[in-house]
């Protein structure tokens, strides 16, 4: 017995001398600190750099690239910078030491847009403590198989369901909430917080509880890069099929395994539909190819009309679908767009057309272009308005 004691604790000495070996091996360095009037210092141990600047997504950009700033070495070769005082805002950012693109080291906390893996902080108040987990009943967020036999696959979406859902026997409306090119089921609920804002608005008393299922619109995926059976792979801005029919035409798929295995309301007044960009597109055509399905739409940034070398049923009749729309009535259709979004003459264009067929809609108009920033507005401002 005292033999088996004793390779008990060996082995335990073995393991947690192996945990801690990363925590003998990390920097002693707090990056970012955030300070009490919101300024915010980055830090980073480059002794070897000749140059380090620091990228931010609040800096003035050039194009789709954030703008630089030079960081200062002290004698010890950490490099550091301090911002002005920043709005309340969840932002993104990284190194370049020498030319070379990195991330903080000391700043565990990351995210992945397309290819792109970055750091972010918060800079609290205002609009950002919702993207912050506060001290309220938290929802539930589950990543679930679904069968599509209008795709021939097996795939995963991310589902949240409201705070005391398990415990109840209530029925909840749903909102169906798409991604951008690019992104996929986990897009939403990591770079757009939606469980934080969900938590806290139904905390608030600003939004009804309510089912948020956020699929994967590359329907030549089963799940997101490195979550699926084609295992791990880099992630493409534009894949093929995202914007061809395919995926609205299968849509019905994702409704009847959220209708057969969750207790929602599944009726018209019920459901709503929207989403960011290539997800706008597809919340656009997904409604109105289905008419009298949502109550609800909501069209962030949306891209508008498909290619004109693409033929599939979806996009025909066009005009005769947002009749019918119109015809069978709805509650809500809001539309955002940024003041410099890339979209903006397009989604113009798509008012214009609206207007002409006096098909009403709510227009919110922000200032930025094609960025998470302006979508977590919109999915704040979107979601109270649901289900009234």
């Amino acid at each position: 017995m005292k033999k088996y004691f004793t390779i008990i604790i060996t082995l335990s000495m073995v393991i947690t001398a192996s945990a801690q070996q990363s925590l003998f091996g990390g920097e002693q360095i707090v990056s970012p600190e955030i300070h009490a009037n919101n300024s915010v210092t980055f830090k980073v141990n480059a002794p070897n750099a000749k140059e380090v600047k620091l990228a931010g997504e609040w800096m003035p950009s050039e194009g789709w690239t954030p703008g630089l700033a030079s960081m200062q070495e002290d004698e010890n070769g950490i490099w550091s910078f301090t911002t002005e005082t920043l709005e309340p805002e969840l932002y993104s950012y990284s190194f370049v030491i020498d030319g070379f693109k990195t991330t903080d080291p000391n700043n565990p906390f990351i995210v992945r847009d397309v290819a792109s893996v970055m750091n972010i902080f918060i800079v609290g108040g205002q609009q950002a403590d919702l993207y912050k987990v506060n001290n309220v009943p938290h929802g539930t967020v589950a990543r679930r198989w679904y069968n599509s036999p209008s795709l021939d696959k097996t795939r995963r979406l991310t589902i949240y369901t409201p705070p005391g859902y398990e415990n109840s026997s209530e029925k909840y409306p749903v909102l169906y909430l798409l991604h951008g090119a690019g992104g996929d089921e986990e897009a939403w609920i990591t770079l757009g917080r939606t469980a934080q804002i969900l938590d806290n608005l139904i905390a608030q008393g600003k939004a009804k509880p309510m089912i948020v299922v956020m699929p994967n619109g590359n329907v030549i995926q089963d799940a997101a890069p490195g979550e699926g059976t084609d295992g791990f792979y880099k992630p493409q801005f534009m894949v093929p099929k995202t914007m061809d029919g395919i995926y609205e035409a299968s849509f019905p798929d994702i409704m009847k395994f959220v209708e057969s295995n969750y207790r929602v309301k599944a009726e018209k007044a019920s459901r709503a539909i929207a989403g960011l960009s290539m997800g706008g597109f597809h919340s656009l055509h997904i409604s109105r190819y289905y008419p009298n399905t949502f109550d609800y739409v909501g069209l962030f940034s949306a891209a508008i009309l498909p290619n004109q070398d693409v033929s599939h049923q979806v996009y025909q009749n066009i005009d005769g679908t947002l009749k019918a729309q119109l015809e069978n009535g709805y509650q809500l259709y809001w539309i955002g767009m940024g003041k410099t979004d890339f979209l903006y003459d397009a989604g113009k264009q798509y008012r214009e057309k609206l207007d002409s067929m006096e098909m009403k809609y709510t227009y919110r108009e922000s200032e930025g272009g094609h960025i998470w920033r302006n979508w977590r507005v919109y999915l704040s401002e979107f979601v109270p308005l649901l289900f009234k």
